[in-house]
């Protein structure tokens, strides 16, 4: 090996060798749990004693409402959403009584702070339209040449290579972010669908079917239409997509790759940099990976019981999911709880309607009733203990990952389907961050190693 051949050291005896550096890490890098509370430390940027996000900036984008003061306290009551002020739950109403798709809207509503008419809304689908496709030798040259084996890595590379292809990428000017932003919404689903037809070629020996965008479709259909061979879908698919993407658009300034975002934009930094951080951030399973998490928590789930309508049975599983005996022995539910929301949470409750009807479409209704059936016991199991009697509910993860996999979709490509949905929240704070561009942002950390004197090679 030329490793060996250059530096005398084996693959083995380095690796030894970094499990020893790795030792010193944990060694000299550990902090006394203790010192967060002397010094009152926000720990994530929450407060330690009520878990609220500790205030680091103002927003008109995305709001969550998730409890009531109610004699100078904090009382949970059922969960709310607003985009731009507007109840998520009226702007699903309102596309799903018309049979529209509602992500286009959505988007626009989020980037310029009202809803469009009909005529422009119609001009904004075009404008999308005329972004729906890659620079010429992209996918050859950026996605087939170097087909990574994760997802979201690929889709941060994508985007980050964009850059070279942008002849004004540094320019932070509005009318320029809003081009590259537009730009990124409408490509994003394709480089993921892309990226996975490319992986699966080249890793698992599928078949590579690269096809182009219908420009006359919307979002959800494309994704749709791209990831299948024969590029054929149902419509209530293409709705409870839409649906899907509409709901994972925005969730205010504080999650964190919005937050990520907001943090990298006020450095001043490029468009295509900002977005592959959030990406970086939205990989992570405490975050956009959640829903992954839930669908293999389910394949377990119903490996390992035998009735899946038997409440005891149900139960007693999840017993063991809280007592880290079964599944990845974490002590989570996944998809039940939230870092905001209590009762309950509107995109769970919104996705639920059109997920019952996709499973009587695709005939696993029994899948379905086991879903509602953990939805409805984890609750008090987690409540019970947890120390504060916490009250949880479903979150939107619980059902989408079930979605994604009745509508054929990949695990690879949840999280990056969850990107494209994000693309517009996060194009909307990058851009009210430069608008109102206030100081770097900067939290502090406190020291708290004890000061002590260099010691000489010689001397150590």
């Amino acid at each position: 090996m030329l490793l060996e051949k250059y530096t005398g050291m084996s693959e083995d005896a380095l690796t030894l060798q970094i499990n020893k550096y790795a030792d010193r890490c944990v060694t000299n890098s550990s902090i006394d749990p203790d010192l967060y509370d002397t010094y009152d430390v926000k720990r994530g940027l929450r407060d330690r004693i009520t878990g609220k996000g500790v205030l680091t900036g103002l927003t008109e984008i995305g709001d969550v409402h998730s409890f009531d003061i109610v004699d100078g306290k904090s009382v949970p009551c059922e969960g709310k959403l607003y985009y731009r002020g507007i109840d998520i739950e009226d702007i699903v109403q309102g596309f799903l009584e018309e049979d529209r798709f509602g992500f286009e809207e959505t988007t626009y509503l989020l980037l310029f702070g009202e809803l469009p008419t009909a005529k422009r809304l119609e001009n904004f689908n075009q404008v999308l339209a005329q972004y729906r496709t890659l620079p010429t030798s992209f996918v050859r040259d950026i996605i087939m040449k170097a087909p990574g084996r994760d997802m979201m890595n690929l889709l941060a590379r994508c985007v980050l290579s964009l850059y070279a292809w942008d002849e004004n990428p540094d320019d932070t000017s509005i009318s320029n972010v809003l081009r590259q932003s537009l730009s990124l919404i409408a490509r994003v689903p394709l480089m993921s669908v892309y990226g996975y037809q490319v992986h699966e070629h080249y890793h698992n020996g599928g078949n590579l079917h690269i096809i182009n965008p219908d420009l006359n479709l919307s979002t959800a259909e494309n994704i749709l239409r791209l990831l299948r061979p024969d590029g054929s879908y149902t419509h209530l698919e293409a709705k409870l997509l839409d649906l899907a993407l509409v709901l994972h658009a925005e969730h205010g300034g504080g999650n964190n790759s919005t937050f990520t975002n907001h943090v990298v934009s006020s450095s001043g930094t490029d468009t295509y940099s900002a977005i592959a951080a959030s990406l970086g951030s939205l990989k992570g399973p405490k975050h956009g990976g959640a829903n992954i998490k839930v669908k293999q928590m389910f394949d377990h789930m119903k490996d390992t019981i035998d009735n899946w309508d038997d409440d005891e049975e149900i139960s007693s599983y999840l017993q063991g999911l809280v007592d880290k005996k079964l599944f990845d022995k974490s002590g989570l539910i996944y998809g039940i709880g939230h870092a905001v929301y209590a009762i309950s949470d509107p995109r769970a409750k919104l996705l639920k309607g059109l997920t019952e009807k996709l499973a009587k479409e695709k005939g696993r209704m029994d899948e379905f009733q086991l879903y509602q059936n953990v939805e409805r016991l984890a609750p008090a199991i987690i409540s019970k203990g947890h120390r504060r009697n916490k009250v949880v509910s479903a979150n939107v993860d619980f059902y989408s990952g079930f979605v994604y996999s009745m509508l054929g979709l990949p695990d690879a490509l949840y999280t990056p389907m969850f990107a494209s949905a994000r693309m517009a929240g996060w194009s909307a704070h990058r851009i009210e961050e430069l608008i109102n561009a206030g100081k770097i942002i900067r939290p502090a950390y406190k020291n708290v190693v004890k000061k002590h004197d260099y010691i000489p090679l010689t001397e150590r």
